[in-house]
C-alpha cells in the first residue's frame, strides 16, 4: 500500500542529511500504517457479509462501521487537514462515520448504526482502498515530510485503529452470541485450554513510586503527566480469578444478595435479570460458555471474563478482598516483560498458562483479559487535554468510568504498556474483562 517510491525518496533525503530522524520515523510509521490496516481487514476475513452489518446493542458497532470509522479518522485528521489536493471519497461519509468528535462536525446517531444498510460492506472496502491510496501518495510528498504535526497525528491514528481492532473482535463476539446456532467466528481456530495454577499472593512493600508514562515511545495524553504516589504495603494475586472460583460465588447466591452490591450495581442486576456472567449458560449437562469458537463447556481453570465492574466489586467483597488501585497495578507491572496472550495469536479466548508469566511472580498480567481496578478514571495532576478535536479523545470521558489495565486477547501485542489506562462504565461487560484481586 505505502511501498512504491516512499522508501527510495526517504533514502535520498537521508543521504542529503535532511532531518534524518523525521525521515526515518515517517518511513517506520508508513510501514506500520500498511501493517495495521491489513490487520484490520484480516480480522474480517472469517466473517460473512451479514455478520458485518448487525448492531446487537447500543455499545456494539457493526463491523463495517469500524472499517469505515477508522478510515474516516485518517481522511479527516490527515488528508482533509494537511493535503490541499485531497478530494473526499464521498461527502456523506464524514457525517455517517464520525463517532464523538464534536469539533469534527455532525454525527449519525450511535444507537442506530445498525440501520445503515447503505453503504454496503464492499463500498466501505472501496472507501478504505481510496483513502489508503491517497495516504500513500501524500506520505510520499514534501508536505508530509515538512509538516511536524503529521508524525504525531499518524501515530495517534494507528493506535486508534488498533483500539478499534479490539472493539471489532469484542463486538463480533456479542453479535454471534445472539445467534441461537452459536456460530464460531473462525472454524479453523481452536479454543485453548487453561492450566490449573495455584493462586498465590505477591507482597509489595510500601513506598513512594512514579506513576505515568515518562519514557520514549507513544502514549496517550491520559497516561501523564508522570507523578509520585505513595502506596501502602499490599498484596496482589499471582493470577486472575478462574471460572471455578467465580462459579462458587454464583452458586452461593451472590446474584440474589443485595448486601454484596453497590447500589447501582444491584439496580442493574434486578433490572436486567443478571444471574451469572454474560456468556455463561446453564444446561442439563452443566455450565457452558459462548466463545469465539461457539458454545463450549465452561473451562474451570480459565479466567472468569466478561464481568462488569459491579460484578467484580461484588465478588471481591464476598471473598473478603478488594480490587487493586490502578497505581498498585501499574507499580506491580512496571518494568516487567509484556509477553502475554494477545490478538496476534488469533485465539480469542482467554486462558491461564505458565507461559504467560512475564519474568516474575505474576501470570497473565498482560493480555488474556483486561483487569478492573478500583480506581475511578480521573485526570492525573497537571493533565491537559490536547487542543482541537483530538483533545476529545480521552479527557471528555473522565466521569462515571473505572480504569482497567493489562490488555486482552483482542489487543495487539505492540499496543499495550504498563501505563496504558483503559476505561469503561460500571455496567459494561461485553469486553474481555477479569478480576485480579488485592488485599
Amino acid at each position: 500500500m505505502l511501498e512504491g517510491n516512499l522508501k527510495g525518496k526517504i533514502r535520498k533525503l537521508m543521504q542529503a542529511e535532511t532531518t534524518p530522524a523525521r525521515e526515518t520515523t515517517l518511513a517506520a510509521l508508513a510501514e506500520k500504517y500498511t501493517r495495521v490496516r491489513r490487520q484490520t481487514c484480516a480480522l474480517c476475513k472469517p466473517l460473512k457479509t451479514e455478520d458485518q452489518v448487525i448492531q446487537s446493542m447500543e455499545d456494539v458497532s457493526p463491523t463495517k462501521w469500524h472499517l469505515a470509522h477508522t478510515t474516516w479518522f485518517f481522511e479527516t485528521f490527515v488528508l482533509a487537514k494537511y493535503d490541499t489536493s485531497y478530494t473526499l471519497h464521498n461527502p456523506d461519509y464524514p457525517y455517517l462515520f464520525n463517532s464523538y468528535y464534536v469539533q469534527a462536525g455532525e454525527r449519525f446517531s450511535r444507537p442506530h448504526r445498525g440501520m445503515l444498510s447503505r453503504p454496503g460492506v464492499e463500498e466501505v472496502h472501496a472507501y478504505r482502498r481510496y483513502v489508503d491510496e491517497q495516504m500513500a501518495r501524500f506520505l510520499e510528498s514534501d508536505a508530509a515530510l515538512e509538516n511536524r504535526n503529521i508524525l504525531e497525528v499518524l501515530e495517534i491514528g494507528l493506535n486508534h485503529e488498533q483500539q478499534h481492532q479490539e472493539l471489532l473482535v469484542t463486538d463480533v463476539k456479542h453479535v454471534l452470541s445472539m445467534n441461537p446456532l452459536h456460530p464460531a467466528y473462525d472454524p479453523d481456530t481452536v479454543v485453548p485450554v487453561s492450566e490449573p495454577l495455584d493462586l498465590d499472593w505477591v507482597s509489595v512493600p510500601e513506598g513512594m513510586v512514579r506513576i505515568g508514562h515518562e519514557n520514549e515511545g507513544f502514549c496517550y495524553d491520559n497516561e501523564g503527566p508522570a507523578h509520585r504516589v505513595f502506596l501502602e504495603a499490599y498484596e496482589l494475586a499471582s493470577r486472575p480469578i478462574t471460572n471455578a472460583e467465580y462459579l462458587t460465588f454464583v452458586q452461593d447466591g451472590a446474584y440474589s444478595d443485595p448486601i454484596l452490591w453497590l447500589s447501582e450495581g444491584w439496580a442493574t442486576v434486578e433490572r436486567d435479570g443478571w444471574a451469572h456472567p454474560l456468556y455463561w449458560k446453564r444446561t442439563d449437562n452443566g455450565w457452558y460458555e459462548f466463545t469465539m469458537d461457539g458454545l463450549k463447556q465452561l473451562d474451570m481453570h480459565a479466567p472468569a471474563t466478561h464481568l462488569s465492574y459491579f460484578e467484580v466489586d461484588a465478588f471481591v467483597r464476598w471473598a473478603g478482598w478488594r480490587l487493586p488501585t490502578e497505581f498498585e497495578w501499574e507499580h506491580a507491572a512496571s518494568g516487567r516483560a509484556r509477553n502475554g496472550h494477545f490478538s496476534d495469536e488469533r485465539m480469542f479466548h482467554p486462558q491461564i498458562s505458565s507461559k504467560y508469566a512475564p519474568a516474575g511472580p505474576y501470570h497473565n498480567l498482560f493480555g488474556s483479559a483486561w483487569e478492573w481496578t478500583g480506581s475511578h478514571y480521573s485526570p492525573y495532576p497537571g493533565y491537559r487535554a490536547a487542543p482541537g478535536a483530538l483533545g476529545e479523545y480521552n479527557g471528555k470521558f473522565m466521569y462515571n468510568q473505572f480504569v482497567l489495565r493489562g490488555g486482552s486477547v483482542a489487543t495487539p501485542s505492540d499496543h499495550i504498556r504498563a501505563t496504558y489506562r483503559n476505561f469503561f462504565p460500571g455496567h459494561a461487560r461485553w469486553q474481555f474483562t477479569a478480576i485480579r484481586p488485592a488485599r
